[in-house]
C-alpha cells in the first residue's frame, strides 16, 4: 500500500493551494481518509476527514469554511483545497486511511489509521 502525497510548497498568506493524495495498493472507496497535519515543535493533528460513505469532518475551528476535502474514487484519490491560507496553516500536510471494516467513521487519533503517505510540505509565508 503506498499513499502519495503532493501539492505542497510556498504560498503567500491569503493564497490557496490543493494537496492530493494517490492511494495504490488499495481500492480506495473502501477507506475513510484524513489529512492531519504537523508543525515543527508540534504534535500532529487532525485537520480533515472523509469517510467511505462520504461523511465530512473538519476538525480545528480555524480550518472551517477555509478548506474542502473530497474524493475521487475513480482515480483513487482524495484532496484538501486550502484557501485564506496562513502562517499558522505551515505543516507538513499527511494523508491515511482506515479501512471501513475498523469501524465507520473519522477518528481523531492518528493511530486508528491502518497507513500514512510521506507527507507534503505546506509553507504561508506572511
Amino acid at each position: 500500500v503506498q499513499l502519495q502525497a503532493s501539492g505542497g510548497g510556498l504560498v503567500q498568506a491569503g493564497g490557496s493551494l490543493r494537496v492530493s493524495c494517490v492511494a495504490s495498493g488499495i481500492t480506495l472507496e473502501y477507506y475513510a481518509i484524513a489529512w492531519f497535519r504537523q508543525a515543527p515543535g508540534k504534535e500532529r493533528e487532525g485537520v480533515s476527514c472523509i469517510s467511505s460513505s462520504g461523511e465530512i469532518v473538519y476538525w480545528p475551528d480555524s480550518v472551517k469554511g477555509r478548506f474542502t476535502i473530497s474524493r475521487d474514487n475513480d482515480k483513487n484519490t482524495a484532496y484538501l483545497q486550502m484557501d485564506s491560507l496562513t502562517s499558522e496553516d505551515t505543516a507538513v500536510y499527511y494523508c491515511g486511511v482506515r479501512p471501513k471494516w475498523y469501524g465507520g467513521g473519522c477518528p481523531t487519533r492518528k493511530g486508528e489509521y491502518a497507513y500514512w503517505g510521506q507527507g507534503t510540505q505546506v509553507t504561508v509565508s506572511s
